[in-house]
Formats: C-alpha cells, sequence, structure tokens
C-alpha cells in the first residue's frame, strides 16, 4: 500500500479540541463491512447495534502526568515526554526528549522547582535514560510535577476538565501517555445498561506510548516499523473470549489498542509481553469481529488499522460522509462502530 492512500482531506475546524459535554452524547457512525452501510446514531444508543452474548473488550490502561519541563544546565529549554520505567537504573525513566542540542549523558536537567534528573545514557537518539537526584525518585517527580501531554493537535494548554475527561470511567492500571480514546464515551451507566442487556465486558491492558502517534513516512506502508508497546490479557478475559467464541458471540475491541493486544495474543499465543504488531491492509485479523474506534488523522497507523478492518474504500467513505455531516474527529471526537 502507497503512504499517499492513507490521505483525506481533514478540514481542521472538525479537530475537536474539547470533549463532549456528555461522554455517551457524542455521535456513533455504525458502518457495515459486509453491505457498506452507514447509520448515524448516538453513543449512548450502542446497545441498539450490539446482541446479547457480544464481547467488549476495554483497555483499562491508565494516563499519568507524562510531560515534564525542565532547563540544562546551560540554561537551554527542555521538553520530556516520560514514555515508561526501566529496571537500569532502578528507578529509572527512558523519556522522549525535545531540545535544541541533546545534553551529553552525565548531564543534568532541572526542573522549575530546583529538583534535578540526571540523564544516565541514550537508549537511542533523543530517548534518554533518566534517574533522580538528592533522594527524588523519577516517579515522584512525575507524580509532582508531570502535565498531562494532550495530542499536539489539541491547540491548547491542558484545562481543569481533562484531568478528568482525558480518562476512561474505567481506567485502572497506570501506565499510558495518551488515552485509548474510543474508551471515553463510556459512563458507568451505559456500561451497566449493556451488562443487562447481557452483552459481556472484558478488561485487558496496554500501555500506549509514543509509537502509536509516529506517522508512518516510508512511502510504502508496510514498511514502518512499530515501536512496542506492554500489553497483558488476564486470565479472565482469555476465559470471556473463549466463552465468545464458544457460544457465537462477537469480540468487539473498544479502541485501536485493544485490536492490537487481542490480535498480537492470536498470533503468538502470548498473553502478556510486549507487541510491535503493525495491522495494514492486507492483515489477517484471527480475533476481532467488529471495532469501535474514533476518526483518525491522515498518514497514521491507526488510520491503516482501521482500513485493513474495512477496506479502504468503505472507510474513506464513511470519512467523507462524517466530514460531510460535520463529525467530530480525533482524540476528543465521535466514534464509530464497524460491523
Amino acid at each position: 500500500m502507497r503512504l499517499d492512500e492513507l490521505d483525506y482531506e481533514l478540514p481542521p475546524e472538525l479537530i475537536a479540541q474539547h470533549p463532549a459535554a456528555e461522554r455517551d452524547d457524542s455521535r456513533l457512525m455504525v458502518l457495515d463491512r459486509r453491505s457498506g452501510a452507514l447509520e448515524h446514531s448516538r453513543f449512548r444508543r450502542l446497545g441498539r447495534h450490539l446482541s446479547e452474548g457480544d464481547l467488549l473488550v476495554i483497555n483499562d490502561t491508565r494516563v499519568f502526568p507524562a510531560r515534564l519541563f525542565a532547563r540544562k544546565e546551560s540554561g537551554g529549554r527542555v521538553e520530556l515526554l516520560m514514555v515508561r520505567p526501566v529496571t537500569d537504573p532502578p528507578g529509572g525513566w527512558i523519556a522522549l526528549m525535545r531540545a535544541h542540542h541533546a545534553p551529553k549523558p552525565g548531564s543534568h536537567l532541572v526542573l522549575d522547582s530546583g529538583a534535578r534528573l540526571r540523564i544516565i545514557r541514550y537508549d537511542r537518539p533523543g530517548r534518554p535514560v533518566l534517574a533522580g537526584e538528592n533522594g527524588r525518585s523519577v516517579d515522584d517527580l512525575i507524580w509532582t510535577h508531570g502535565r498531562l501531554a494532550l495530542p499536539h493537535y489539541i491547540e491548547r494548554e491542558p484545562e481543569p476538565e481533562d484531568f478528568g475527561a482525558y480518562q476512561t470511567v474505567y481506567a485502572a492500571q497506570t501506565g499510558a501517555i495518551a488515552a485509548p480514546t474510543a474508551g471515553l464515551h463510556f459512563t458507568p451507566a451505559l456500561l451497566d445498561e449493556l451488562q443487562a442487556a447481557g452483552i459481556r465486558v472484558a478488561r485487558l491492558t496496554l500501555h500506549i506510548g509514543p509509537g502509536t502517534f509516529v506517522p508512518i513516512r516510508s512511502v510504502e506502508v508496510e514498511a514502518h516499523s512499530m515501536e512496542a508497546e506492554w500489553y497483558t490479557i488476564p486470565d479472565a478475559a482469555r476465559g470471556a473470549i473463549e466463552l465468545a467464541r464458544r457460544t457465537g458471540g462477537r469480540i468487539i475491541a473498544v479502541g485501536t489498542s485493544s485490536v492490537r493486544a487481542l490480535e498480537s495474543f492470536a498470533i503468538t499465543g502470548d498473553s502478556e509481553g510486549e507487541t510491535g504488531l503493525f495491522i495494514a491492509p492486507g492483515f489477517r485479523f484471527r480475533l476481532v469481529d467488529a471495532m469501535i474506534t474514533n476518526f483518525h488523522m491522515p498518514r497514521s497507523t491507526v488510520l491503516a488499522m482501521v482500513m485493513a478492518f474495512a477496506g479502504r474504500d468503505l472507510v474513506l467513505n464513511a470519512y467523507r460522509e462524517a466530514i460531510r455531516r460535520r463529525y467530530r474527529f480525533l482524540s476528543y471526537g465521535d466514534a464509530m462502530l464497524i460491523l
């Protein structure tokens, strides 16, 4: 697949800059892959499009305040996106760093509070491994000084409402730099309603990292390499998946992160580990029968996954219709159910 086949014209004014007033009041486009039919609904009516025995698989990762601002000892500004902890050194973290000139290993970064981080080494260019100084752990500095890392296309600083809105109501396992945004539309009441109707819910965890947001730059889409993300599918979720398959229920992945975890498990049999699975057109889905997702950026890995699942022409047709009807796009935008 050529990179330009992942293009479409996204009007900037359709990129949602704020969350919906009510989570489940977002719009829902329903796409039938077999007929190509489109239906327009609201997310709170999701149950009308599902059946008893279906299984919703949600990603219960929790977003942490991953962005830190500091200065080099020379005074230059540095922005850090904390990615994940490492075991060497104990308590250390790897980060994605933006700086005019990369500081050398052994140098220090100073936060506005005066707290210091030391660069131990570079995992690769732009990815320092950091340790705390003066008895302060990196974890402590993150939770004391970190800021929410909203996506770059939300062109404003985080506001108080974002600290609740940019988190699913079922978030439990801390470790993501970004929310699994298809799950942002659920409310506790909607989940209760779905389960009362015989629609089961299973939880897995995939900690979303920066690799999900790296745009595809290779001319041939398949040449793109995904950065690995950690996932786990607990015993309860695996049991629910087996029950759904045995009884004819559909496995409905909530979000592209859930799809990656489920399909990685289907391929490898590993219920826990790191996955660098990149799903693009031509991929054969083994486990996922339906998908709930938001509307995605051109030339993105997540759009490639949606096209792999529903077909490029159907997806582009659905996106054209979404633009015509003024749907809201990207993280705080509206949702799509692909059956």
